[in-house]
């Protein structure tokens, strides 16, 4: 980081000598660099700098309004804001996101919807209120990897569990389900792994995920150290909470860097998370490398080695059942926006079901 970059105001907040040049056509109109920390009904909040450091300038988002969902100004993009000389500024453009969380947005459309921008890190919150759900687990790591930050799963309300023998149990299952990811039981109660999870998110911009009831304002609440977010009480007949957080906020960390809360997500759907899919399931993608045949689905195939991996107990069923869920959903999403991929995943089902009953005849004919 040079010296300028170091002092420029909005260093705190992520800039750096990459957004600089990105901004520096924009420098000579007397417009100024910005970052998003929270998005309402087409205006934003936008940090800029300030001859006493920064200020926060409420913007209008009119002029890069666009029909293209994935292109909408999201919390942690980075923005050009012109000032102007009313009461509201405006955003005239967005610098181009490094990184990108996008889920398929709740609707029959085929749509995704971005979640935050320029992350370095996703916190998958995932309460241990309530039994560990690991598909979900998966499906979040899954995002995560894709968005082009780095995973990393939080256990939160550890402090519910009565022992450290069956907690080390979680969390071994949890790193289970996603290979390579940190996986750091907290509670916001106790403090318990705070320090840890504080040092694992400092200096880079984070992101917390998680279904409602997670726990992810409280945990936000303590990793700021103030009470920045409204917390509800988890209801007691389903462990479930309300959306506390009904905005992306992004929010300064003590320990240096930022951190986007996000209200709590009843519904993830994949969004073209092909390569995110392979990083959570490297060891099912492993084992499929050394299949018989390349095409392998991995369901009734002569010389499958994740099939005999899972007849072996080498691999959980339960994963292999999780893999082929999502890869199913991923495939369905990006099949209906790409006529070509769905044309290849109808020949491919069709070749599928006759070497299906070619096999069954086989079998029937050994019988006799």
């Amino acid at each position: 980081m040079s010296d300028v970059t170091a002092a420029h105001p909005l260093t705190p907040y992520g800039w750096d000598e990459g957004h600089a040049r990105e901004f520096a056509p924009y420098a000579a109109q007397g417009l100024l660099p910005g970052r998003l920390v929270r998005i309402d009904r087409g205006r934003v909040d936008a940090v800029v700098p300030d001859a006493d450091g920064v200020r926060t300038v409420l913007a209008s988002t009119a002029l890069v309004a666009t029909s293209d969902p994935l292109k909408v100004p999201c919390t942690g993009d980075w923005a050009v804001i012109d000032p102007g000389g009313g009461p509201d500024a405006v955003v005239r453009a967005l610098l181009p996101r490094r990184t990108a969380l996008v889920r398929s947005a709740s609707s029959k459309r085929s749509e995704g919807q971005v979640l935050a921008a320029n992350i370095d890190t996703a916190v998958v919150a995932v309460s241990l209120a309530e039994p560990l759900d690991l598909g979900r687990v998966e499906r979040f790591v899954s995002l995560a990897w894709e968005s082009g930050a780095t995973p990393l799963v939080a256990l939160t309300k550890a402090d519910l569990v009565p022992d450290d023998r069956g907690l080390a149990h979680l969390a071994a299952d949890a790193e289970g389900a996603a290979p390579g990811v940190q996986v750091l039981p907290v509670s916001a109660a106790t403090g318990a792994g705070l320090d840890v999870l504080t040092a694992a998110l400092a200096g880079g911009t984070a992101v917390l995920l998680g279904r409602s009831g997670a726990g992810k304002s409280t945990l936000a609440n303590a990793l700021v150290g103030a009470d920045v977010q409204h917390v509800h009480a988890v209801r007691d007949r389903d462990g479930k909470g309300r959306h506390t957080t009904t905005t992306r906020d992004l929010l300064m960390l003590p320990a240096g860097g930022v951190l986007i809360d996000t209200p709590g997500l009843r519904g993830v759907g994949m969004w073209d998370a092909g390569d995110g899919l392979a990083r959570t399931f490297t060891d099912v993608e492993e084992l499929a490398a050394e299949c018989r045949f390349h095409d392998c689905a991995h369901t009734t195939e002569p010389g499958c080695a994740v099939l005999a991996a899972v007849d072996s107990g080498a691999l959980p069923e339960r994963r292999l059942a999780s893999y082929r869920k999502l890869l199913r959903e991923n495939q369905y999403l990006v099949a209906k926006t790409d006529a070509r991929l769905r044309a290849e995943l109808r020949r491919d089902w069709k070749q599928k079901q006759a070497l299906g009953r070619h096999l069954a005849e086989r079998k029937r004919g050994t019988r006799h």
